[in-house]
């Protein structure tokens, strides 16, 4: 039996249209090996060695005809390595303009639904012997916390690369359309009894279901009064095209720490405070007036995979959304209030499930869902403004062939109406923020992206 996609890594396929490419990602630049020079025909061969390690690498999306069910995982049986694995060199000197511009591009294009929804590129030519590996991931596959799966494959503790599982892999046959349309006809009759096994489950223990609901209801309601209060804010809000940017900066752990020891809270809290900083600059240098009632409502996923008593893979998500106070002159007025805020959605349990509402929807006819996902990746911008996610990586050093990896920049998608999607990560003691904009609507993202970096420095000062 192929592996059915579940009704939130689904939506992540039925969302992705013509301006909204839903993968992700990571830009991880290296520094030369120590000795000799850095082979990247080896590099390709190590990579297919490893996909022995994330089996789902070698299989692409079925759709089930009359969409009768969700999609399907099945083995690919032409898989090409080469397809997937990509070079790529920049002009000299290499400079992280450059770099950058290319990761634009790159990002620009969506991956090839008749494959495996994954890509890596391996670009030379960075100044100083450097060279960048440019991964993408569709959402379908990973979440947050699992979006490192190919990195761990690719990469390694030490200089010297570990053995290579054995690797057997033979394809399975494909299923024809009518084998999937009967799979899914047999599902689709199991359902019911799964659903009164639900039931039976909640009646067992009555308190905790109408805990649970009660929750649930509250938070439903809590979103809505939030997308009934989001004004769009005309910079980060509007029509979004096919093209995209790419934004980077770097930034250190310690500072972020130093500035959580000094005046509490988390590092996360700290996170969104120099967003909202870098956010208020970055308007204040197009001109935008910033009034007393000027906010930006941010959607700040949270990966609840370690929390859920499921068992099995695929994406199991939460969202809080957070007004960031840009309209703060004072930058530790603007992390007391984040860090307030931040504290009362912890207390209230009311964020936003994501997995929990699409499962509830789960029996619903897939064709509903389908378009249920599409309205609701279009019309976003009146949920919130910017999307900000902070996912925690490598805390040592990590290495490709020898080639000791420098950063590490997430990639998150854009979603409908976004002009710039936020996207945070810790490796080694730096702390990386990229950013994926729209091309058109944002052709100052590096003026944001530095912005960040200035108001982190505002807050690093004052701790």
């Amino acid at each position: 039996m192929p592996d059915r996609l579940s009704p939130l890594d689904a939506s992540f396929l039925f969302a992705e249209h013509r301006t909204a490419a839903m993968h992700v990602g990571a830009v991880m630049t290296f520094e030369p090996p120590e000795h000799g020079r850095f082979d990247a025909d080896a590099f390709t061969e190590l990579i297919g060695s490893r996909l022995a390690l994330v089996p789902r690498y070698r299989q692409k999306v079925r759709d089930v005809p009359g969409r009768l069910g969700l999609p399907v995982w099945v083995d690919d049986p032409d898989f090409d390595l080469g397809f997937h694995v990509r070079r790529s060199a920049l002009p000299a000197p290499g400079t992280e303009d450059v770099l950058r511009d290319l990761v634009g591009r790159l990002l620009a294009r969506q991956l090839d639904r008749s494959r495996p929804l994954w890509e890596v590129y391996l670009v030379e030519g960075l100044a100083d012997g450097r060279f960048a590996v440019v991964t993408k991931t569709h959402h379908a596959m990973v979440d947050g916390l699992a979006s490192m799966d190919i990195g761990a494959a690719l990469l390694d503790l030490t200089p010297q690369p570990r053995e290579s599982p054995p690797d057997d892999w033979c394809p399975a046959p494909e299923p024809s359309a009518l084998e999937l349309a009967a799979m899914a006809a047999a599902h689709s009759l199991r359902r019911p009894r799964a659903a009164l096994d639900v039931a039976g489950r909640a009646v067992a223990d009555v308190r905790e279901a109408a805990s649970a609901v009660g929750r649930t209801v509250e938070a439903v309601v809590a979103a809505g009064r939030s997308a009934a209060a989001t004004r769009p804010v005309q910079p980060l809000n509007g029509a979004t095209g096919e093209q995209r940017r790419y934004g980077m900066e770097r930034t250190t752990l310690a500072d972020h720490r130093a500035v959580r020891k000094a005046f509490g809270g988390t590092v996360n809290d700290v996170v969104l405070a120099v967003v909202a900083g870098g956010l208020r600059r970055w308007l204040i240098s197009r001109g935008e007036p910033l009034t007393a009632d000027t906010s930006v409502r941010a959607m700040v996923p949270v990966s609840v995979r370690a929390r859920s008593r499921s068992e099995g893979s695929g994406n199991s998500i939460s969202a809080y959304l957070v007004d960031l106070p840009v309209a703060e002159p004072y930058p530790l007025a603007r992390l007391m209030a984040v860090r307030d805020a931040m504290e009362i959605h912890k207390r209230s349990g009311q964020a936003v499930g994501a997995s929990t509402l699409v499962g509830l929807v789960g029996l619903a006819p897939p064709i509903l869902h389908s378009l249920g996902a599409r309205l609701a990746s279009q019309f976003s911008s009146r949920l919130y403004n910017v999307l900000v996610t902070n996912v925690p990586g490598p805390p040592r050093p990590l290495y490709a062939m020898g080639a000791r990896m420098l950063d590490m920049y997430p990639v998150v998608p854009l979603a409908g109406g976004q002009a710039v999607a936020i996207g945070v990560t810790s490796y080694d003691g730096g702390v990386h923020y990229g950013l994926t904009a729209d091309r058109d609507a944002m052709p100052d993202v590096d003026v944001l992206a530095a912005a960040m970096g200035d108001s982190l420095a505002e807050l690093a000062d004052l701790a």
